[in-house]
């Protein structure tokens, strides 16, 4: 059995990361503190932005950031309007970054 990082812990040490790089972020919905789903809205500020979801290979085990959406910041913003109202623990993470930059590629962000 492996332990695993409750999902307020993981976004309390992803904003940390995202502090220490100096990249703004902030959570613009709360979800359930011990398995609620993250997204993450990178905001590049030109009026574009994109949606990331953590997905789960159950081939391989492995665990890798996909694009939800990718358009105008209010299709974006409406994507994840959706993926709220199927899922009410969702988490969502709002990074402003105008050189892209969201960390999720780091080691111990997957």
């Amino acid at each position: 059995m492996s332990s695993r990082l409750t999902t307020d812990f993981w976004v309390s040490a992803y904003l940390n990361r995202l502090r220490l790089a100096n990249i703004p972020a902030f959570v613009t919905s709360k979800g359930d503190p011990t398995a609620g789903v993250v997204m993450v809205k990178l905001n590049t500020l030109d009026g574009q932005a994109v949606a990331y979801q953590r997905s789960f290979d159950l081939m391989s085990g492995e665990r890798a950031w996909i694009v939800l959406s990718e358009d105008d910041e209010r299709k974006v913003d409406e994507a994840i309007t959706m993926q709220l109202s199927f899922d009410p623990d969702l988490w969502v993470i709002e990074v402003e970054d105008k050189s892209g930059r969201h960390l999720l590629d780091q080691e111990g962000l997957t």
